[in-house]
Formats: structure tokens, C-alpha cells, sequence
């Protein structure tokens, strides 16, 4: 028996001394973490890593409204009783909604290499998935983008080819002469000429008028029932409502609405704060235009941060500009709160807060995460 107590405290003490030796093999290794900037070379086995920083989307809808005036604009008060209708071809835009969007990307200005001589644990992987840390493959860069189709509408769509009249030309007879010898006179015989004769304008703004009226007289019929033609659906009434509305633009003119939307990406800079940066000029006649155009009204942006990370412990920026200086301690970026605005010209018209992860600090973990240790 005490043979058998001696031997299960040899084997306790055998994994005792396992244990710690293992341990030490994983913790004790000699680690450090260099800022990326400046160096040339990187040893094998190091891992590089980066912080991000926020970018922000800026997308604008506009909608753009054409109006084109009808061949018979002349007309449509004398012949139709209309008064408002479209007198000159015209083109205006206006601004429907602007939506501000974030996005993280890799800071190209904070890179950093863990070296190590052994094999070591960090806490990487927890930063990553708190956002605090990006690798440099980030699934943003590796999203599907969108290829841009061009969704512009074709004016010429609205250009009139039917002017709505049943006939453009008219048959004309007239009555001319031509000598003929008779012995020896000669006599004027007369005989008939016939030609086609291009009706003016004004004969066919009024057969359209004429059959625009017949038009909505039949439809009038149908819809009282006081024909003998009843249709069994309602694409007889779809069709005639068709062209009466096609009728009724020879006169009062075609519009068109359609929207566009454009996408502006804005990197916040420190310089920037307080500051109203225009991400472009709006004018009403030809939309958005990029903001060194002067004409238009200037769609501003402004950063304010709330200064919530001033307090924490950053890195010197002498430290950080030699590529030389070691840390045994992994650094992560906490993004501030920002009050991020929109001005259209001098009005404000939209408000938010976001996180901007380049207006906060660059801190150390706590000592409890130390490399290596």
C-alpha cells in the first residue's frame, strides 16, 4: 500500500512539472508588435495586422422632370378650351431624399507586425469580431459590386411623329389654259390640273381636335350604354383612354418624371472637424453636379465628435513614427461618437450619429492580454 501512494505522487508531480513546462513553451516566447510603416522587410511567421477606418456613403436620389410642348399648343385654347398646358420645352431636377451610410475599410496608416520566436497566444481573433481590428482580407472587399446600367431615359420617346389627323394632304383641281392653232388663229383651251396640297397646321390642329371630341363622344356612349357595341372587357375602354390621352398631349404637351440616384464616398480626416466639406453642388436645372462646379446649391457635409475616447491613453506620435519601436502589447483602435450633418444650402436637413473609428484612440489592451505572457 505504501508503495502505491508513492508511486501516484511520482505520477503527480511528473504532470505537475508537464503542465508548467508546456505552458511555459507557449507563453514565455519572446514576442513584440512594430508599427508596419517604414520597415522593409517583415520575418517569417509574423502576423500583420491593421485598424480600420469608417468611410461614409453619401447617396442622393434626384428626380428630373421634362416637359415638351404639343405641336398644337397654339391651338389648345381656341379649339379645346384649355389654358394650362406646356408652352416651352423644359428640364428641372430636385433633390427626393439624401441617406448616409457607413462602412469600415483598413487604415493604410496603421499597420502592425506581431513577432514572434516561438509560438505565442493573442487576442486578435476577439478584436476582429468586435470590429476593432481588421485582417487584410475583410469580406468588404471581397462583396459583389454592382455594374453601374444606364437607366437615362430616352427623350426622343416624347417627340410627336402622329399629329392625329386622318389625312395630311388634300387633293386641289385648278382650271389652266393652253393655246392650240386653229387655221390660223389661235384659241385658249382650258383643262383641269389636279395636285396634292400639304395641309397647314392649322387644318390639322382642327381635324385633331374634331376627332379627339368624336372620340370622347363614342367613349361617352359606351359607358352609358347607349350604343348597340358592348365590350366584354375593359380593354376597349383602356385603348380609347390610350388615345384620347395621346390626343390630348398633341395640345397640352408631354411629361416626364423619372429619378437618378447618385453615390458620393467621403474619408473623414481630423482636419476636417467643424469644417463643411462639400460633397457636390445641386442645381435645379442640370441635377448634381461635382463640387468644383460653382453653379448650383452646395449639399455640405459636417463632423462634429463628441470626444468620448479623449481621456484614453494613446500612443505617442513619436512612437509611432519609428518603425523601430517595439511594444509587448497588441493596440486597437475605439471609434468616437460623431454627430455627422447635412446641409442643402443653408438648411439643415438631416442629423445623425455615427461611429467613426478614425476620430477616436489608438489604445493598448489591458495588462491581462499581454503578448506572450
Amino acid at each position: 500500500m505504501r508503495n502505491l501512494f508513492k508511486l501516484l505522487y511520482l505520477i503527480a508531480v511528473a504532470l505537475i512539472v508537464g503542465s508548467c513546462g508546456s505552458n511555459k513553451y507557449v507563453y514565455d516566447s519572446k514576442s513584440s508588435v512594430t508599427p508596419l510603416s517604414g520597415k522593409s522587410t517583415v520575418s517569417s511567421g509574423s502576423l500583420v495586422y491593421g485598424l480600420p477606418l469608417t468611410v461614409i456613403d453619401v447617396e442622393i436620389e434626384a428626380e428630373r422632370i421634362i416637359e415638351i410642348p404639343g405641336p398644337y399648343s397654339k391651338y389648345a385654347e381656341s379649339l379645346l378650351g384649355l389654358t394650362d398646358i406646356i408652352k416651352t420645352e423644359n428640364e428641372s431636377w430636385s433633390v427626393r431624399t439624401i441617406k448616409i451610410k457607413t462602412h469600415q475599410e483598413l487604415d493604410p496608416g496603421e499597420f502592425y507586425v506581431i513577432e514572434a520566436s516561438s509560438l505565442f497566444q493573442t487576442n486578435v481573433l476577439a478584436l476582429k469580431k468586435a470590429g476593432l481590428i481588421m485582417d487584410l482580407n475583410p469580406e468588404i472587399y471581397n462583396s459583389q459590386t454592382d455594374i453601374y446600367t444606364d437607366t437615362d431615359t430616352d427623350i426622343k420617346s416624347l417627340r410627336v411623329y402622329d399629329l392625329g389627323a386622318d389625312e395630311y394632304f388634300q387633293d386641289e383641281r385648278d382650271t389652266v389654259y393652253k393655246m392650240v392653232s386653229v387655221d390660223t388663229a389661235f384659241i385658249k383651251v382650258p383643262y383641269l390640273v389636279e395636285k396634292k396640297q400639304k395641309l397647314t397646321i392649322d387644318q390639322l390642329a382642327e381635324k385633331a381636335a374634331v376627332r379627339l371630341m368624336e372620340m370622347r363622344d363614342g367613349k361617352h356612349l359606351v359607358l352609358t350604354g347607349e350604343t348597340n357595341v358592348f365590350p366584354q372587357d375593359g380593354a376597349a375602354i383602356n385603348e380609347m383612354n390610350r388615345l384620347e390621352k395621346e390626343y390630348t398631349e398633341l395640345f397640352t404637351g408631354k411629361t416626364l418624371t423619372d429619378s437618378h440616384t447618385f453615390n458620393y464616398q467621403i474619408i473623414p480626416k481630423k482636419d476636417m472637424i467643424g469644417k463643411q466639406i462639400t460633397v457636390c453642388t445641386f442645381s435645379e436645372i442640370t441635377g448634381p453636379q461635382p463640387s468644383t462646379q460653382k453653379a448650383g446649391t452646395p449639399i455640405t457635409i459636417e463632423f462634429i465628435p463628441e470626444l468620448k475616447t479623449k481621456e484614453l491613453k494613446i500612443i505617442s506620435s513619436q512612437s509611432k513614427e519609428s518603425s523601430s519601436q517595439k511594444y509587448e502589447r497588441l493596440y486597437y483602435r475605439v471609434p468616437d461618437v460623431v454627430t455627422v450633418k447635412i446641409v442643402f444650402g443653408n438648411e439643415v436637413i438631416s442629423t445623425s450619429r455615427k461611429l467613426l473609428y478614425q476620430y477616436g484612440e489608438v489604445i493598448p489592451l489591458p495588462e491581462n492580454y499581454i503578448i506572450g505572457k
